[in-house]
């Protein structure tokens, strides 16, 4: 089975779940890895616990928004100076995020975040910062594509910035060093081990063009598989085909069931 699935039920660990209980073999990261790599809040403390670089980061619920917000806006406050993020911890393709650079964004964005979950993350803001990505390959012994740039027409790789809109711009290999391309591929393939992840996943980093820091910011446990999607883009430049792709994942679920 090949759940090419998107978000809720389809990349959080529950298809997955059923799929275990039926005995049939399945594309991708198991119940665990699934569940995890969904959550950012989770994962992220994951991430600190395998000392791998993320951004200051903190976990509120939807009813303490509701109960005292000002309360949780002054929490936020003490992660960094704006801006500063907000998101949905389980949920994908930027839907609900908002890019905080007052008080009042602040508010607005935990409101809308709390539309979508009941746990949301508040995260530091880079004020500049390129979105690289990594398509991680395999099951015990993974490895990592060539990292690729995403440069998105808008303030940051919004919703309408992947699906609506065609302005965004990709950059295989990222204009990076050697040495930080090489960086970014080992932290991803450790967080893609921190997690237990299988088959496939794409790593998503955030380098701060000021000092060229790297931050680890989540993992997408089943990417856009599109021919025009980065994760087989980045394979594809990194000397495997869609085709052969393909037939490689297939062949690494077979080897997970039996496992």
């Amino acid at each position: 089975y090949f759940p090419v699935l998107h978000g809720t039920f389809g990349e959080d660990g529950t298809i997955q779940g059923l799929l275990e209980m039926a005995g049939i073999a399945y594309v991708g990261s198991g119940v665990l890895g699934s569940a995890l790599g969904m959550d950012k809040g989770v994962f992220k403390t994951i991430m600190m616990g395998h000392n791998l670089p993320v951004l200051p980061a903190v976990i509120v619920t939807r009813n303490q928004i509701r109960t005292d917000i000002h309360q949780v806006v002054a929490l936020a406050e003490t992660l960094s100076d704006y801006p500063l993020f907000t998101k949905p911890a389980n949920l994908g393709s930027s839907v609900g995020i908002t890019k905080c650079r007052s008080k009042s964004d602040l508010m607005e964005g935990l409101m809308d975040a709390a539309r979508y979950d009941r746990r949301i993350l508040i995260e530091k803001g880079l004020s500049s910062a390129r979105e690289i990505e990594v398509s991680v390959l395999g099951n015990e012994e993974p490895r990592a594509a060539i990292p690729g740039e995403v440069i998105p027409g808008e303030d940051f790789y919004t919703y309408s910035a992947k699906y609506l809109s065609d302005n965004a711009q990709y950059k295989i290999p990222a204009d990076l060093p050697q040495g930080k391309l090489t960086e970014i591929q080992k932290i991803a393939v450790a967080a893609y081990k921190a997690i237990d992840c299988a088959g496939l996943a794409r790593v998503d980093f955030l380098v701060n063009a000021d000092d060229q820091e790297v931050y680890l910011s989540e993992i997408n446990t089943f990417p856009g598989f599109t021919r025009i999607s980065m994760y087989p883009k980045l394979w594809e430049n990194s000397g495997l085909p869609y085709k052969q792709l393909i037939e490689k994942l297939i062949e690494l679920a077979m080897q997970r069931k039996a496992d």
